[in-house]
Order: C-alpha cells, then sequence, then structure tokens
C-alpha cells in the first residue's frame, strides 16, 4: 500500500508483546499458559500512592497542566536525583513523562538528525533501536562480554565522526546485570573525548541483590554535562499502567523534549503526576517489601535453572533471568509455550541468540509451575 510509511515499515514489532499476545489468546483458548515474558511487576501499585491520585482527580486535578510537568513533581525529582544519584540538577533541567519509553523516544527525536548513529550495548531492550530509527538515526551494536556481561575497550573503535549517542541500561533489560564502576568511567571517557551524549536508562535502580551497587552515568566527572539520565515509576513502584516517567539532563536537549512533547501527548496525565508525586514523596517501605520478595524468587529462579544446565547472565538487578538455552533460541521459546505452556522471550530480540529472558515478577507459585515445566519436576 503506497500511503504506508517506509521507515515505520522497517521498524519490526515488539517481540515481548508479541509473545505477550500469544499467550494471552492461549489462554482465552483454555490454556493454563504461565507468562513469563512480560516487565511488569505483579504488585498492586502502593495503595498511598493510589490515593494521592484519587484525592488529585476529586479536588479537581483533571485539566492541563505544564508541558514539563507539575512544578512539585519536577522538584521532587530533582531532589531525589541530587539525594540519591549525586546528580547535580535543577527542576528546570528535568521534564515529566508519558513513561521512561516516551522519554526515550523523545530524546531520540530531540537530538538526532537523519543518519546519526547511536552505539546501543547488546543485549538491550527491545525499543532503543525502534526509537533510533523513528529519528531517523542508525542503531551500531557492540555486544557485551558474554560471560561478564562488560562492554570492552573494542568500543571505541565503533566511533565515527557520525556517532551522536550512546545507550547505557544499568541495571540491564533483558540481562539483570549492572555496569560496573570501570565499564561506567570507560564510557565517560568516550564520550568526553569525542563529544558524544550518553543516554542512561535508570529504571530498574532500586532493584538490587546481594550487595549490588547502582552508580548513575551522570555522577562521574562532567557526565552531568553531557548525559540524559531517564528513569520512571513502573518497576519500582508498579506503577507500569500509571505511564509516568522523567527525563533529566542538559537544558538544551530537555528544552528539544519539551518542544516535541507539547506538538504530541501535551503532557503526562495530570492526576497522574499526583500519584508520581506521593511515589518519591512518601514511605519507601513499599519498594523494599518488593525487592526482597523479588530477591527470593531471583534465587530459586536461577537455582533450578543453573541445575537444569542453564547457565544464567549476573543477575545483580531487575527481575529478569537471562539464561543460555545453547542453541536455537526461538525455537526453545516456541517450544517452551506451545508445549510446555510458559511464555518467555527469545534473545534473539535483545540481539543475544542463543538465550532466553525469563521474568519473575510473578508469583512464587507460578513459578515453581513454570520452572517443574521448564527444567522438569
Amino acid at each position: 500500500m503506497k500511503h504506508l510509511s517506509t521507515a515505520i515499515g522497517l521498524i519490526t514489532p515488539s517481540a515481548t508483546m508479541a509473545i505477550t499476545d500469544r499467550a494471552k489468546e492461549m489462554t482465552r483458548e483454555g490454556i493454563d499458559v504461565i507468562s513469563l515474558s512480560i516487565g511488569e511487576p505483579d504488585f498492586p501499585t502502593p495503595e498511598h500512592i493510589t490515593e494521592a491520585a484519587i484525592a488529585a482527580l476529586r479536588r479537581g486535578e483533571t485539566h492541563y497542566a505544564p508541558s514539563r510537568g507539575i512544578p512539585e513533581l519536577l522538584d521532587a525529582i530533582a531532589e531525589k536525583l541530587g539525594r540519591e544519584n549525586n546528580i547535580p540538577v535543577a527542576s528546570a533541567d528535568i521534564i515529566a513523562t508519558a513513561g521512561a519509553k516516551d522519554a526515550i523516544r523523545l530524546l531520540c527525536q530531540a537530538v538526532l538528525n537523519q543518519d546519526d548513529e547511536v552505539i546501543i550495548l547488546d543485549p538491550s531492550w527491545v525499543s532503543y533501536e525502534p526509537c533510533v530509527q523513528m529519528a531517523g538515526g542508525r542503531a551500531i551494536h557492540s555486544p557485551l562480554d558474554p560471560e561478564t556481561f562488560q562492554p570492552g575497550e573494542d568500543l571505541a573503535d565503533l566511533i565515527t565522526p557520525a556517532t551522536k549517542m550512546i545507550i547505557i541500561n544499568s541495571p540491564s533489560n533483558p540481562t539483570g546485570s549492572i555496569l560496573s564502576r570501570s565499564s561506567l568511567g570507560m564510557i565517560a571517557d568516550l564520550c568526553s573525548d569525542h563529544d558524544i551524549l550518553a543516554l542512561s536508562d535508570e529504571i530498574y535502580e532500586k532493584l538490587l541483590y546481594d550487595g549490588a551497587e547502582h552508580i548513575s552515568l551522570a555522577s562521574i566527572g562532567d557526565m552531568a554535562e553531557r548525559t540524559v539520565t531517564v528513569n520512571g515509576f513502573s518497576k519500582a513502584y508498579a506503577m507500569t499502567g500509571w505511564r509516568l516517567g522523567y527525563a533529566a539532563g542538559p537544558a538544551p536537549v530537555i528544552n528539544y523534549m519539551n518542544r516535541i512533547q507539547q506538538h504530541s501527548v501535551s503532557h503526562p496525565t495530570t492526576f497522574v503526576m499526583y500519584g508520581g508525586l506521593a511515589a518519591l514523596t512518601g514511605d519507601q517501605a513499599c519498594v523494599e517489601e518488593m525487592r526482597t520478595e523479588f530477591a527470593r524468587r531471583r534465587r530459586y529462579v536461577i537455582d533450578r535453572l543453573q541445575r537444569a544446565g542453564y547457565p544464567c547472565a549476573p543477575p545483580d538487578g531487575a527481575f529478569y533471568a537471562f539464561a543460555n538455552v545453547g542453541g536455537d533460541d526461538l525455537a526453545v521459546a516456541s517450544e517452551w509455550l506451545e508445549e510446555r505452556h510458559v511464555a518467555t522471550t527469545p534473545g534473539s530480540a535483545f540481539g543475544a541468540p542463543g538465550w532466553i529472558r525469563i521474568s519473575y515478577a510473578t508469583s512464587m507459585e507460578r513459578l515453581e509451575d513454570a520452572m517443574d515445566r521448564i527444567c522438569g519436576a
């Protein structure tokens, strides 16, 4: 059909959504499918957050808000980034967005010109490359070490005069691994030496295990001047459906992102932002309770997989086990879904053939059933 966009036609559909849709179709057919394919906490949103949004609705917070977000939320984000992440940022250099994913889209559109190159560390989240492509850029993939899941010195070899940005995600979706201080230092040096912007996706920063440390790239040296830190509320506060995220970075970049937001979604949903404010300023015990439960599930799933002969990436954060199935991951994922009725995501979707991502963001009871189906009782 000649009326469709050629550029969008080159973008592949989301593998995670495709598998989730197939699992739901099977469920509608009466099949007991255990879905371990989507990155969504199974916990309800903490009550104090929900109540704050309800209160905002009741007092009439249902109209347009400032395009970058309500001032109270921007102030709370700035305070959080300074206190927890050691990132010096003013509220004027922050934008609230309709989810962290939209922050990434806005950033790519704000900074990329046609055929600008963006380096992505593989395995990587499925939506980075499409966001780059939709903005006219080209994704350049740099495989991480398959044992340590850290970048190597050859990362520098990928930098060309067309390189505009490097995307990092730590803790990682899909691997759960965390970039080390030395890896972050190397990336910071490359960005500084070559005047490259960095996108640091830190959406899983609260979900750390066994003493792992999260370091924000923007806290290193002068990287606050060339890093856009993206985060949100979906994972730490079980707010996936609320669609609320944010980005913080150099004022010129944030201002361009805001121009796009003004002409697209206008701003995040007004009363939702009051829920986000309550999340940041309220009791954080709910975050630790969820993290503790994820840690329990993580130990169980990793142990079962490794005993069954599936080595896993270093599971230092997030809520994924990234297992090496030693063969055709697409065929294995299909067999696990169609024959064993467990939905997972093949590593090929993340640029890592031979691996499979398993989300343990579901109940322990269902995880035990799933592991029996995959690994044997």
